[in-house]
């Protein structure tokens, strides 16, 4: 355990308060007015923890095994973990499109671990971690719909129709990144499941 580890953790842990309160805000004394701006905080520091973690594990030179599983984990918990709350409530976003983010991480992470039990490493793709950072900005953006909601500034259809819409561009990125990962591995993964 170091402290980019413990930032890494501190996102994984961050993540059910988004379900949490976005549904049982009254329970929190949180008005629907306020909700998008204290979802809208936890975003933030859960999105500047994952750059502290990596900024700090380069710099300390605590680059480890572990932290390399659990940063992108901890990217996807944190995102579907939104994503999934968003198919509720105000924003009624459909499942499709957050499906899509879930399969990708079931599928990279299956094909990731079949190839180390072979004794193929993956290495991870840039295109992940653009993926990452489309599905934090679609998160911040839709949380940014929902104030502009709230503050009267603009329709519920709208809100729906534009979360749809920036979810729709992240999910089409996120099979783009599936397939580059794919690609960009072939060999590995074809002589990794020659042994199967």
């Amino acid at each position: 355990m170091n402290v980019a580890h413990f930032f890494t953790l501190l996102r994984i842990f961050i993540s059910p308060l988004f379900p949490i309160l976005y549904f049982e805000h009254d329970w929190f004394g949180i008005s629907s007015f306020w909700l998008p701006y204290v979802l809208f905080l936890l975003l933030v520091i859960s999105e500047f923890s994952d750059l502290f973690d990596g900024f700090w594990a380069r710099r300390r030179n605590q680059v480890t095994d572990l932290g390399k599983v659990l940063d992108p984990m901890a990217d996807s918990i944190t995102h579907i973990s939104l994503f999934l709350t968003f198919t509720q409530g105000l924003v009624q976003l459909p499942l499709f499109p957050v499906f899509i983010f879930l399969y990708r991480e079931f599928f990279i992470g299956t094909l990731r671990t079949l190839c180390a039990l072979r004794g193929v490493a993956l290495a991870a793709r840039f295109s992940g971690k653009v993926k990452a950072v489309i599905q934090a900005v679609s998160a911040f953006l839709i949380l940014f719909f929902m104030i502009l909601y709230t503050g009267g500034v603009l329709p519920l259809t709208i809100l729906q129709q534009l979360s749809f819409f920036v979810v729709s561009v992240a999910a089409l990125y996120t099979v783009i990144s599936v397939w580059d990962y794919v690609y960009a591995n072939r060999a590995y993964i074809r002589k990794a499941l020659e042994t199967v």
